[in-house]
């Protein structure tokens, strides 16, 4: 059995719920018909440098090829797989500005640009009145 992930270039401003909407129809076989989204071509070339999507030893890939549609990749890894590419799957659909699928338990992660920041300390507004230097 895999261990399921998979990436989004959904527009911005998509939800957790634009993401599931679109795995269904991808599970459905309705495949978006355009050319690849920049994101995700870089995502797949850059994970495919590092764990190319063919089988042999070593590989973290269940099975292969890497399903690549023009909006998404989906992976399916062997469950023992060196934690490693999970955190390069993390930190690739980060940098890709994608949107995170684990289908395991059908949770979404947004890239890190679209989570709200806390306040920092010392970033806060000066209390009124106070000079500012």
């Amino acid at each position: 059995m895999s261990f399921d992930l998979s990436v989004w270039a959904l527009p911005e401003g998509a939800s957790p719920a634009d993401v599931r909407a679109a795995v269904q129809r991808c599970r459905q076989g309705q495949h978006v018909e355009s050319y690849p989204d920049p994101r995700v071509v870089a995502f797949y070339r850059a994970i495919t440098a590092s764990y190319p999507d063919r089988p042999g030893p070593g590989s973290p890939w269940e099975v292969t090829p890497l399903h690549a549609a023009a909006d998404h990749v989906a992976m399916y890894l062997y469950p023992t797989c060196e934690d490693q590419v999970l955190l390069d799957i993390e930190r690739l659909a980060a940098e890709n500005n994608l949107m995170l699928f684990d289908p395991q338990d059908g949770s979404v992660y947004p890239p890190p640009a679209a989570v709200p920041s806390p306040v920092h300390r010392g970033s806060a507004p000066a209390p009124q009145g106070t000079r500012v230097v």
